[in-house]
């Protein structure tokens, strides 16, 4: 009897795009992939934005969104090509012998049915266990997901919990039925590092508990190092290299894997001195109609040309911060110093000059830029704005910005839509940069990339950073991202800086204990990291 549960062979996925004024045409994304998963083995799919990951990942279910079609090959699951099923038989396939777990489970749930009914829902209709039976089960997945009160945690609307606590239910929903094999698509992308490892321990002991199969699709190698049995890299449709998870982390032999490995690798020399450009004093504030202190006595300087990183989970403050930097959020108490002037607490009271050195890099940046606006009009509207630039001037300037981010001829009259997620990113820089700042706030700006994108991110702010001599509060819970490009670093934790100085002070022991968490819990690009981080704090919490 075979143990293969899923077999791919030589999959063709196609999409049909309309080019503006042109016929359409049918576009191939994957092709000529094949794998085979085993019964209890989880396969990770690795590779950047584009790669296939997600898509091939849904062929497995036979199911392509956004107009995506299975054009060739086979999809076998238990012996059977499921491609040829109909729509009967894969109803009887999906939510019973393979389920899914999104990436945003908070997107996933319904907000108006409490979680209990969504996580039993599929088991019902299928008619696979009576609804005490069901509720019953769940009940014990969320035991073994380490949900808190697990015997009444789904009386709970999605609202009510964390987002590490609804990514858990969503794997206990897609566990519920009881299915051969489970498609894990980018599930701790969104979250904090310090939520990531316990929402990944639970879904590997999850894993193992139950026997089941997974696909396990990410673009971060040294999370699914922690998890895969096999691991199969893709780029552009097509499979890269593929092998043990121990030969992909530690003997890669194909170049674009060895760049996915090589990925942190981006090195910068701290400074540490000079005088602030930015200096927060005593803040305090609290969003309106709100009775609690968001921000608690915060202290930092930020010195001309560095980047200070400020650290932490979601809900410590960090975002708040900058909203209080740039006037958006005014204080109740403590003072904003800009150069050694004191910046009003309302931007709409502060002068051209103050708006136009802070600037202000998002974490998105489809969201951040005019869909219906060219690069150029994006790009020139601070050169107009501040230094009432027009015409040739204008575009000569733009170009000059564009030639800046790596980008050079042919960007000015394109879209955003046109552009990739790593040159949307870029056009932010630039814009930021069309105004002259003294400093940029970047609030997450890798943390929806890709690692090699992000990489380039990073290396492009270096590089700009040196020549325009600008200084940077880089916003990130991302602590491989802080030990590239800080210079210093503050901590914060419910609002308050538990730990502040430079990259090598905060980085060395001895640590507070929030400190100590936040860095063991990044990730590292090592087989068995997980297993010995989850050892190392059961050790640390029997001994205290």
């Amino acid at each position: 009897m075979s143990d293969i549960l899923l077999e791919v062979k030589d999959l063709k996925i196609e999409v049909t795009a309309y080019p503006p004024g042109e016929p359409p045409q049918d576009i191939t994304i994957v092709e000529g992939v094949s794998f085979a998963v085993d019964k209890g083995k989880v396969l990770g799919l690795i590779g950047e934005s584009g790669a296939g990951k997600s898509t091939i990942g849904l062929s497995s279910m036979a199911y392509g969104r956004g107009g995506v079609r299975i054009t060739g090959g086979e999809v076998l699951v238990n012996g059977r090509d499921i491609l040829r099923l109909g729509s009967a038989g894969l109803r009887g396939l999906r939510g019973k012998e393979v389920t899914y777990v999104a990436q945003s489970a908070a997107a996933a749930f319904n907000p108006a049915k409490k979680l209990m009914e969504q996580v039993i829902e599929a088991t019902l209709l299928h008619k696979l266990m009576s609804k005490e039976e069901a509720e019953a089960r769940a009940i014990s997945l969320f035991d073994q997901l380490g949900l808190p009160n697990p015997e009444t945690i789904g009386k709970r609307y999605p609202h009510q919990v964390s987002g590490g606590q609804l990514q858990r239910v969503m794997t206990a929903m897609a566990l519920c039925p009881k299915p051969d094999l489970v498609i894990f698509d980018e599930p701790t992308t969104a979250l904090d590092v310090t939520t990531q490892i316990d929402v990944l321990a639970a879904i590997k002991k999850a894993i193992r508990d139950t026997g089941v199969s997974a696909l396990y699709i990410t673009h971060d190698l040294a999370v699914v190092a922690q998890v895969a049995d096999h691991i199969m890299v893709l780029q552009s449709g097509r499979m890269v290299e593929y092998g043990t998870a121990d030969h992909i982390i530690n003997t890669p032999t194909e170049e674009y894997t060895q760049a996915l490995v090589s990925v942190r690798s981006v090195k910068h020399v701290e400074q540490t001195t000079g005088a602030p450009v930015l200096s927060v004093n005593g803040i305090t504030a609290r969003y309106k109609g709100t009775k609690f202190d968001v921000l608690k006595d915060v202290t930092v300087d930020l010195p001309e040309g560095q980047t200070l990183a400020i650290v932490g989970e979601s809900g410590s403050g960090k975002s708040t911060l900058a909203r209080v930097i740039t006037g958006l959020l005014p204080p109740s108490q403590g003072e904003i110093l800009f150069d050694g002037r004191t910046l009003a607490p309302d931007f709409e009271k502060r002068t051209r000059d103050d708006l136009r050195e802070v600037q202000m890099i998002y974490q998105m940046a489809d969201t951040a830029m005019n869909p219906r606006q060219t690069i150029g009009t994006i790009i020139g509207r601070p050169l107009e704005f501040y230094f009432g630039l027009r015409g040739a001037a204008k575009k000569k300037r733009i170009q000059e910005l564009l030639d800046d981010i790596e980008m050079g001829e042919g960007f000015i009259d394109r879209y955003p839509a046109e552009l990739s997620g790593g040159q949307k990113q870029r056009v932010c820089i630039a814009r930021a940069l069309a105004a002259k700042p003294r400093m940029i706030i970047c609030d997450e700006v890798t943390s929806a990339l890709d690692p090699l994108v992000a990489a380039g991110i990073l290396k492009l702010l270096l590089n700009l950073q040196k020549r325009e001599n600008v200084a940077y509060l880089f916003i990130t819970h991302d602590l491989a991202t802080v030990r590239a490009i800080a210079d210093s670093i503050a901590v914060m934790y419910q609002g308050r800086v538990v730990r502040y100085g430079s990259k090598t002070e905060v980085l060395s022991p001895p640590f507070d204990d929030y400190t100590d968490l936040l860095l063991s819990s990044v990730p590292e690009m090592e087989l068995g990291w997980l297993e010995r981080t989850i050892a190392n704090r059961k050790m640390e919490a029997a001994g205290n």
